[in-house]
Formats: C-alpha cells, sequence, structure tokens
C-alpha cells in the first residue's frame, strides 16, 4: 500500500523546517570558528522555490539558537508564519536588507554569511583586497578578494557596493566594516568565510614578515580548475 501524498502544506513545512535547520547550523558555524562575538554576524539562506528566507534573528546569543527561532520573510522582507510551523516571533537581523539584495540580484545564491571576522576585517579596516597570493586563495576564491569601499548601512548601499566591486571570488571585504560570503548554500557560504578567515591570517602574519608576490594568474586558473572539477570525492557522503 501506498503511503498517503504529502499535502503541499506539508511539503513547505518540512522546506522550511529543513531550510531553518542549515541555517541554524551555519549560524552555530561562524560562532564556532571564532569568526563571530556576541551576536555580531549572522548567515542566513533560501528556498528558491517558495522565495523565503531564513535569517538568524537580531541580538540573540548564538549558543542558544535553535532552528525555531529563525524568522522567515519573503523577498520583500515581509514576515511569514504558517500554521504547525513553530516561530518563535522573533525579529530578523538588521542585515536582512543585504541579504534580500543579495539573493535578489545574484540568483544563484542560497547562503549569504556575513562577519566581523579579526584577520579579513584588519583587510577591510585598510581598504584593502587580499591577493591571491597563496593556492588556498586561488582554490577557493579564484582570484584577488576584493575589498568594496566604505558605504553606510542605509537601505541598499552595502548589496549595490557588493555587487558592485565582487569578482569571481564568493566573499568580499567592505572597507572599514567586515566581510560577506556566499555560496549555492548556507554550509558553501560558511566555508568560504572560513575560508576567507584562515587566508587572511595567514597573509596577515606574512606581511609582517615581507611583502608576498601574487601567483600568476594562469596558475591561479589551474589551482581553482582543479579544487572545482576534480577535487574531492564524485559521491559526496
Amino acid at each position: 500500500m501506498k503511503p498517503p501524498a504529502k499535502s503541499k502544506h506539508q511539503d513547505a513545512r518540512q522546506r522550511l523546517q529543513a531550510l531553518r535547520e542549515v541555517v541554524c547550523a551555519a549560524n552555530r558555524g561562524i560562532h564556532r570558528a571564532g569568526l563571530v562575538t556576541e551576536h555580531s554576524g549572522n548567515a542566513s539562506g533560501i528556498d528558491r522555490t517558495l522565495g523565503l528566507v531564513a535569517i538568524k534573528p537580531s541580538g540573540v546569543d548564538y549558543e542558544s539558537l535553535t532552528p525555531e527561532m529563525l524568522p522567515l520573510t519573503d523577498l520583500k522582507g515581509r514576515r511569514f508564519a504558517m500554521p504547525g510551523l513553530p516561530d518563535a516571533g522573533l525579529k530578523p537581523s538588521v542585515d536582512l536588507p543585504h541579504h534580500l539584495y543579495l539573493y535578489e540580484h545574484m540568483k544563484e545564491l542560497g547562503g549569504v554569511v556575513h562577519t566581523h571576522s579579526n584577520y579579513a576585517t584588519s583587510f577591510a579596516l585598510l581598504g584593502r583586497p587580499i591577493p591571491a597570493w597563496l593556492t588556498a586563495i586561488a582554490d577557493e576564491f579564484g582570484e584577488s578578494i576584493p575589498c568594496a569601499p566604505y558605504v553606510d548601512n542605509q537601505g541598499e548601499h552595502i548589496g549595490e557596493a557588493i555587487l558592485k566591486h565582487k569578482n569571481l571570488a564568493p566573499a568580499i571585504l567592505l572597507a572599514q566594516h567586515g566581510t560577506f560570503s556566499w555560496g549555492a548554500n548556507p554550509r558553501a557560504a560558511l566555508k568560504a568565510a572560513i575560508m576567507l578567515e584562515d587566508v587572511a591570517r595567514t597573509c596577515h602574519l606574512a606581511l609582517l614578515l615581507g611583502q608576498p608576490k601574487p601567483l600568476p594568474a594562469d596558475e591561479v586558473a589551474k589551482w581553482h580548475g582543479r579544487y572545482h572539477s576534480t577535487y574531492g570525492q564524485s559521491v559526496k557522503p
């Protein structure tokens, strides 16, 4: 006997619960990796089929965060709730407009992370990009990690600056502010944020000793191509 077919509401609830779980894990991940302190930073994710975003609530401790605490909104920032789906009624992050702008204008994105991680933000403080000095930068980012000029946090200014100054890299520095990273899903955005801080730390330490030389462009392309084609397992666990 076939199990009864799921209703559209059941399917939507399951999809949204799954979205909240992966976004909660990404938020806990940036905290566990030391990329954020106290209430700073946030991670979000989007279900493109439903057109809904889950994001960290404003001013909530990472240690106490649970999936049910994550507010849901549409791409206009309007709160969403549905019967049978727990909702703590918490306000979304104040950075929600920047996340929504990226989702609206970069249709390939499934996850976004914002941090003020120390080493990456030290470059942002100086308004300096991070050149492709390392093979690890070539692998994940494919070229230099850009730094957008300072903009305030009003309206769409941050989103516009990111779109104007981004390149192939799935991350950007914001002058005198912090970092944004993104990916096909929240886990990929988290990975980019962690790797950004890791390479920024190495480059910061190297600059204390001397002046690194960027890898040649053809070498950067070679490492990036391998990393995104043959590296890892063909079947993901």
